[in-house]
């Protein structure tokens, strides 16, 4: 099982909406609005880093208001 962790930033007053279509694609364990320099975080998880890098392309990169997206790949 592979676990990666997303940080992003958002348009302004876009967070919830973009924290609540982050909730519903398949492989985000959990999507959270947070403050500091990043609005969102996100773990998202698949059973290998290949499927959940596909996913971040096909569906995550693509949300409207998503502005700014950093990877961390969790090692164990």
């Amino acid at each position: 099982m592979a676990r990666v962790y997303l940080l992003a930033n958002v348009i302004p007053g876009k967070e919830r909406s973009i924290r609540d279509s982050l909730r519903g694609i398949t492989g985000v364990e959990q999507a959270d609005v947070i403050t500091g320099q990043f609005d969102l975080v996100v773990t998202l998880e698949a059973k290998d880093t290949n499927e959940i890098f596909n996913k971040i392309l096909k569906r995550v990169r693509k949300l409207r208001g998503l502005t700014r997206t950093e990877t961390f790949v969790a090692l164990e």
